[in-house]
C-alpha cells in the first residue's frame, strides 16, 4: 500500500482551541485541539493569545507556533 503525504496548506482560527485546516488533497477538517493541549510543549496554547499564533510552516507542512509546537499532518488529517 503507497502512503500518501498530506501537508497542510492553510489554517483558520475558530472559537475556542479549534482550527479549521486545509489540506494540499482539498479536505478542510475543523478540529478542535484542546483535549490534546498538554505537556511541556502544548501547555503554552492553553493561552487563547499564544494559541493564535498558529501559522503553517510551508516548509514542513503543517501548522506551528513560536515555541516550536506543531502537529503532524497526518494526525490533523485523521
Amino acid at each position: 500500500m503507497k502512503h500518501q503525504f498530506i501537508s497542510v496548506l492553510a489554517v483558520d482560527i475558530l472559537d475556542g482551541f479549534s482550527l479549521r485546516v486545509h489540506f494540499d488533497n482539498g479536505t478542510v477538517r475543523e478540529i478542535n485541539l484542546e483535549p490534546i493541549l498538554y505537556g511541556e510543549l502544548y501547555e503554552p496554547l492553553r493561552n487563547h493569545d499564544f494559541f493564535r499564533q498558529v501559522t503553517v510552516d510551508e516548509e514542513v507542512g503543517t501548522i506551528v507556533w513560536p515555541n516550536g509546537a506543531d502537529f503532524d499532518p497526518d494526525l490533523l488529517y485523521a
